[in-house]
């Protein structure tokens, strides 16, 4: 009784609602606004609210849901590109007057442009989800493989900044079980949903590691290189330094994938020069690098 009433529930969200054009503008300016919040507010900062305002993942959750209560497959084009087209920018509009950046925040907006041109084609072609056959599988496959490895990524995330980024962890965990549930056909399909999600995850966990820096700095006592100057490890470790430019503007690449401290000498002719660099997380979990001279 229990599975017939979550079914229902299901069907109503995914394919009983009238999706007028009312309401995909007013959903798109509400979805705007809640986002706009989360990256204005200060106690949202570095943590799973702000990632919505950043990242992919949680707007696939107003997107099944327009596409799914449209009726054709280019209505479903038309209204969640139209969805896309009011809100990102909206988002961005309402962070310009509380921004140092002012006007500058749209540079940011260039992403989500591309983003919005690519959901015409693919809310078309999304639209024949709602058939709730293989071809239903066909058509989520990619999107349960990529939410799977956020799902993974962020569940990694959370283990050791913990309670940081757990709820995007099971946001992804949810959609997956709910368009697995809502959208193939049978019992075959839905353990192959489940497995393409869990390898996504399990490719994830093993062929990216957990931490992973890349910048380029200027050295810390404005020492002024050459093209002769070359830099020296003291000893083996998973950081290396290079030199990135000579001249007055002297910097150097630094490429992390560990955490601790590194020393490094940089001969450049007749002189030495001798850091430590240090490479961390900080509490929002961002990789952060430190130069010092020594």
């Amino acid at each position: 009784m229990e599975k017939t009433k979550n079914s229902r529930l299901l069907d109503r969200l995914y394919g009983g609602i009238r999706m007028s054009w009312l309401k995909v503008i007013i959903l798109a300016v509400v979805c705007a606004v809640i986002t706009a919040v989360f990256l204005l507010v200060p106690v949202f900062e570095n943590t799973s609210f702000e990632r919505m305002g950043v990242h992919l993942e949680a707007w696939f959750v107003p997107a099944v849901f327009i596409m799914a209560n449209c009726k054709k497959p280019l209505e479903s084009a038309l209204k969640t590109f139209v969805f896309f087209l009011v809100s990102q920018p909206l988002i961005y509009l309402i962070q310009v007057p509380f921004s140092d950046m002012g006007w500058g925040l749209f540079g940011y907006y260039k992403y989500w442009a591309m983003i919005t041109l690519l959901t015409f084609p693919m809310a078309f072609v999304g639209w024949y989800i709602t058939k709730k056959n293989w071809l239903s599988v066909l058509i989520l496959a990619p999107v349960l493989a990529f939410l799977g490895m956020i799902a993974q990524q962020c569940g990694s995330h959370a283990l050791r900044h913990f309670p940081l980024l757990s709820v995007a962890a099971l946001l992804c965990i949810v959609q997956i079980l709910v368009y697995i549930a809502a959208f193939f056909p049978n019992i075959k399909a839905k353990i192959l949903g489940i497995i393409i999600a869990v390898a996504a995850a399990a490719a994830m966990a093993i062929f990216t590691q957990p931490f992973d820096v890349n910048g380029m700095m200027f050295l810390p006592d404005d020492a002024v290189l050459t093209e002769n100057a070359v830099v020296e490890m003291e000893g083996s470790s998973g950081t290396e330094v290079t030199i990135e430019s000579t001249g007055p503007d002297s910097m150097i690449r630094i490429h992390s994938t560990v955490i601790g401290e590194t020393d490094f000498v940089i001969r450049d002719g007749d002189k030495e020069y001798r850091y430590t660099v240090k490479t961390y997380e900080d509490d929002g979990g961002h990789s952060q690098i430190e130069i010092t001279a020594r």
